[in-house]
């Protein structure tokens, strides 16, 4: 379900990229609006995809390579993604209802959780989630006014704030998000270290062709 932004699957101490690897978060017109349906949200996985541990312990990725499992093709390899970025996108929904968000907002929460101690300015989660920085300060002021965020000054340069998630509110999106990244970490026991590393590698790669070419149609470049 979380996409993108990432960032309800790991621990703080650990950051990454929806993980699960969702899409971008949608674009400047739904997060100007507050409008809960983004495309592409598929959770605050760049998903995705963080709180503080959701669930078990990762996946240890140590079965032995699968000679049974059925082959596929590119196509089907595609059709099963769309599915899966299809029903991540209601979740996503689903989830952002239950914790009074909206799917942007939370997407740009994830992005908060996943960049830990290393706190993130407004600029920072523009650029992440492909958006202006008058739509950023948006998305802020509704994550503060709903208790998600704080604003800190940069001990570094005093004009300049970051973003510091409220504890009570990594708890909630932990517990909520916690026992379906549990299941997802217990999949991974089915795959050989070598298939993780590929699924890691095709996730990664496929996020960031998506980031650039999100990039290439606002600039209406894209082919």
């Amino acid at each position: 379900m979380a996409a993108t932004g990432g960032g309800y699957a790991e621990g703080r101490d650990r950051p990454r990229g929806s993980g699960p690897a969702a899409p971008e978060s949608g674009g400047r017109t739904e997060s100007e609006s507050g409008d809960p349906t983004a495309p592409g949200s598929g959770g605050p996985t760049e998903s995705g995809s963080s709180p503080a541990r959701a669930g078990d312990s990762p996946g240890t990725g140590t079965a032995p390579a699968r000679a049974g499992r059925p082959g596929a093709t590119p196509a089907q390899a595609l059709h099963a993604m769309d599915g899966l970025i299809a029903t991540s996108m209601f979740g996503q929904q689903e989830m952002a209802q239950r914790l009074g968000l909206n799917v942007t907002d939370l997407t740009c929460f994830g992005y908060v959780l996943e960049a830990g101690e290393n706190l993130v300015t407004a600029g920072d989660l523009a650029a992440r989630a492909h958006v202006t920085t008058g739509a950023v300060t948006g998305i802020l002021n509704r994550l503060e006014r709903a208790g998600y965020v704080t604003r800190r000054p940069d001990p570094a340069d005093r004009r300049r704030v970051r973003i510091a998630p409220v504890p009570d509110a990594v708890a909630r999106v932990t517990a909520l998000y916690g026992p379906y990244y549990a299941r997802l970490n217990a999949q991974f026991d089915d795959y050989s270290p070598e298939e993780v590393a590929v699924l890691h590698d095709w996730f990664t790669r496929t996020r960031e062709l998506m980031s650039d070419h999100l990039d290439g149609i606002r600039r209406g470049t894209a082919c």
